[in-house]
C-alpha cells in the first residue's frame, strides 16, 4: 500500500465526531475532486510503499482504539482486506472513509460513504483530460447499494458549496430510499472557518428541516485553515 501518513489525531466530522483516532490515510485516488483538501493524495499523490504489517506496527504505536482509514481512495488497495483484518484481530474500530465508488468485501466498523455530487468536477482549465474520467466515475449506484446493504453501520456524507447542491442531495438520495435520514450529513466546503460560517447560516436550517444532519468540518475550528493546494 502506498501511504501519505499515519498520525493521531481527533475525528472532526460525522457521528464520532471528537473522538481520538489513529489516521491512515492511502495516497492515490480514482477522481480528482477539484476541491480536494489533501491533494497530495490525489492530484500530486505523495507516499512510500508500505507492507501491512508496517502499516500495523506505527498504527499499534499510536496507542488509539479507534483507526480511521482514508486517503486518497483506501478501497483502490487490495492490501485493504488483509489490513482490516488484523486491525480487528487487534481489537480496534475501524472507520473505513470512502467515496463510494469502489468494493471490497473488507472489515470494517463504520462505513463512511462520501459520494461527490456535480459541484466536484474539475474545470477545464485545471484537467481537461480528468473532467470527463471523474463525471464517468463519481457515482456508482451498484457499489453505493452494495455498501449499503453489506454494512449495516454506516454514514452517509456530502459536500454542499451552494445551496443548488442540497436539491441535488434530495435528488440523489431518491435512489436510496432504505437510508434513514439521521445517517446523511451535509457539510460546508472550505477551508478556512469565515467560509464555513457563512455556508452554515443557511446550510444548517435547511438541514433541520429536512431532517439531516450537518456536519460542521469541526477540525478546521480546532486546528486552523487548511493550506491551499
Amino acid at each position: 500500500m502506498r501511504i501519505a501518513e499515519i498520525y493521531k489525531s481527533i475525528q472532526g466530522e460525522g457521528v464520532l465526531t471528537g473522538t481520538t483516532s489513529g489516521f491512515v490515510r492511502v495516497t492515490g485516488c480514482n477522481l480528482r475532486c477539484w476541491f480536494c483538501d489533501t491533494p497530495y493524495t490525489s492530484w500530486d499523490p505523495q507516499g512510500e510503499n508500505l507492507e501491512v504489517s508496517e502499516v500495523l506496527q506505527r498504527v499499534q504505536a499510536l496507542k488509539c482504539h479507534h483507526v480511521v482509514i482514508t486517503g486518497g481512495e483506501p478501497m483502490i488497495y487490495a492490501d485493504l482486506v488483509l489490513l482490516c483484518e488484523h486491525l480487528r484481530a487487534a481489537g480496534h474500530h475501524i472507520t473505513l472513509e470512502t467515496a463510494g465508488t469502489r468494493f471490497l468485501p473488507l472489515h470494517c466498523d463504520l462505513m463512511s460513504i462520501s459520494p461527490k455530487l456535480a459541484n466536484s468536477i474539475p474545470s477545464l482549465e485545471r484537467a481537461a483530460e480528468w473532467r470527463a474520467r471523474h463525471e464517468k466515475r463519481r457515482h456508482c449506484p451498484t457499489v453505493m447499494h452494495q455498501l449499503i446493504d453489506t454494512y449495516s453501520t454506516y454514514q452517509i456524507k456530502f459536500v454542499i458549496d451552494q445551496p443548488a447542491d442540497c436539491d441535488e442531495v434530495v435528488h440523489y438520495l431518491v435512489n436510496y430510499p432504505q437510508v434513514p435520514r439521521n445517517r446523511i450529513f451535509l457539510m460546508p466546503q472550505g477551508i478556512d472557518q469565515p467560509t464555513l460560517n457563512a455556508k452554515r447560516e443557511w446550510l444548517e436550517p435547511w438541514c433541520q428541516q429536512q431532517g439531516y444532519r450537518y456536519c460542521p468540518r469541526k477540525h478546521i475550528e480546532w486546528f486552523g485553515t487548511i493550506p491551499a493546494s
